[in-house]
């Protein structure tokens, strides 16, 4: 289990987390929705260790409440994929860097779909291409936690629609945060959902009333 326990974070007097507290159980899919500005980038680059908390912790709890070793995976919205290196040089990038093993290389270009493109550019792929290599990039380090910030916000939809349909493949199996503007993604993916705005989290725990 994952336990956010009072995250804050500020920037120059903003509170960008605001006493921000949620659990999740392994396997289960969370959507975090808000409007822009309120704070669902920052907790997602503050749970991935690339903004610090200014208080508050990030827990992982085994089955006989113990802490123990967590990683979270951040699929970003822009991809921020290497235009130098293949679509395999970037899964297998950082894999070889860390000095851990990257053979899954091949069986993770599979399920995203993407084995006919493995010695492409990005340059040479479509947005949904280059959102799938995204993914497969971030399964590459085997994260407990893979987090998705708006990964559908420049594609069509029909491109929308196989990025969800890659999610829901991933479920029951990988644990899922995802932040989105788009109330179809979430009611497509969603386990559990939670508000954000001005820094502060609602969790909703019944979806009924998303969903129609």
């Amino acid at each position: 289990m994952l336990r956010v326990n009072r995250l804050c974070k500020s920037f120059g007097g903003v509170k960008a987390l605001d006493d921000v507290s949620f659990d999740l159980a392994k396997g289960e899919t969370l959507a975090v929705i808000g409007p822009s500005g309120g704070g669902k980038s920052t907790l997602l680059r503050v749970l991935n260790g690339l903004d610090a908390p200014d208080s508050g912790s990030i827990e992982f709890i085994d089955s006989e409440n113990k802490m123990v070793k967590g990683t979270f995976g951040l699929v970003f919205q822009e991809y921020n994929l290497f235009p130098q290196y293949t679509v395999q040089g970037n899964l297998t990038l950082a894999p070889r860097l860390l000095g851990k093993n990257y053979s899954q290389a091949d069986e993770i270009l599979g399920k995203v779909g993407l084995s006919d493109k493995k010695d492409s550019y990005p340059s040479q792929l479509s947005g949904g291409q280059k959102q799938r290599t995204a993914i497969a990039r971030a399964l590459m380090l085997k994260p407990d936690i893979l987090c998705f910030d708006e990964p559908t916000s420049a594609l069509d939809p029909k491109l929308t629609e196989e990025v969800v349909n890659i999610i829901n493949q991933m479920k029951g199996d990988q644990t899922i945060i995802i932040v989105t503007h788009d109330m179809d993604v979430m009611r497509g993916v969603a386990d559990k959902t939670a508000v954000m705005d001005n820094g502060k989290l609602t969790r909703r725990n019944d979806l009924e009333e998303l969903r129609t």
